[in-house]
């Protein structure tokens, strides 16, 4: 093996190890991130007994999250002519990444959160103690907030790359 082959294979061992603890701060399993990781920063295809050799993991824990990142939309299953084993491949557009996790995100996450507080803003909007008005009040501005920045969340993921990053720019600069 040459030295630019083991280099950029603790390269990307790196990345993967890295993209999996990054993926638990976003509330992804660490093996679906460190799946997608080493999908993504391989030039072609992989399948299952691929992936399993490659993090050492269980057909299982392969399988499972080989079919979650398909669900995400994150990876896709690629049929080899003359082949019988199912090989997946990843997206590696980096918006299309950005706007698929921030869409899986809002289904899973946003959408469920805001359903709560609305259906707490609701039940306490009658409310006449103190504190019940200061309940429902606190509902109906994180209601209200959470709606706003899923909205702008929705905007931005809608947007083109390029411009995106020249609206980003204005804002920060």
């Amino acid at each position: 093996m040459s030295r630019e082959h083991e280099q950029l294979n603790q390269a990307r061992e790196q990345f993967v190890g890295q993209w999996g603890a990054l993926g638990t701060q976003w509330g992804i399993p660490r093996t679906m991130a460190q799946i997608h990781a080493l999908l993504m920063s391989t030039p072609g295809s992989m399948s299952t007994d691929d992936v399993m050799e490659a993090l050492e993991i269980s057909r299982g824990n392969a399988h499972t999250n080989l079919k979650e990142l398909v669900a995400w939309g994150l990876i896709k299953s690629v049929v080899k002519k003359g082949e019988r084993r199912e090989y997946f491949e990843a997206e590696k557009d980096v918006w299309q990444i950005f706007t698929t996790v921030a869409r899986e995100r809002k289904r899973r996450e946003i959408e469920p959160a805001l359903g709560v507080l609305h259906q707490c803003a609701e039940d306490s909007r009658e409310m006449t103690s103190p504190e019940g008005k200061q309940f429902h009040e606190q509902m109906r501005q994180l209601e209200e907030f959470v709606g706003f920045a899923s909205k702008v969340a929705d905007k931005v993921a809608g947007m083109k790359h390029g411009f995106a990053v020249q609206l980003a720019a204005k804002l920060l600069g």
